[in-house]
């Protein structure tokens, strides 16, 4: 018995972490810091699950569901993993706090500010 509702404990988890990193996903698809070529990535997986060109045939019941959800999952984590850290991280910290999507502030080596300091 134990055995079991470790199991769906575990697999409650697997979905839990794949519904937040595609929320990351879509966080990420909109920030201008993300190259272009790398947000066809995810676009690419979507595609592959609409097109009726498939691997394992729908028909069959449950592995042609999953090989598109594994290609969905493959997808989001290729992504997240060639995205810079910087995004990433600043993202789930957004998401983390509850705070709505607003992009990345630039600060960086060679992005800052030419100011003189007055004194009145």
């Amino acid at each position: 018995m134990g055995i079991r509702l470790r199991r769906y404990f575990s697999s409650f988890s697997l979905m839990r972490s794949i519904a937040s990193n595609a929320r990351l996903a879509v966080r990420l698809m909109r920030e201008p810091r993300v190259p272009l070529l790398l947000k066809t990535l995810p676009i690419l997986g979507v595609g592959y699950v609409l097109s009726p060109i498939d691997l394992v045939p729908d028909v069959l019941p449950i592995v042609g569901q999953l090989d598109d959800l594994a290609i969905i999952a493959l997808a989001i984590e290729g992504f997240l993993k060639l995205t810079p850290s910087d995004a990433v991280a600043f993202h789930r910290a957004s998401i983390a706090e509850g705070r709505r999507y607003a992009p990345m502030v630039r600060t960086g080596p060679g992005e800052y500010i030419d100011a003189e300091f007055r004194r009145d």
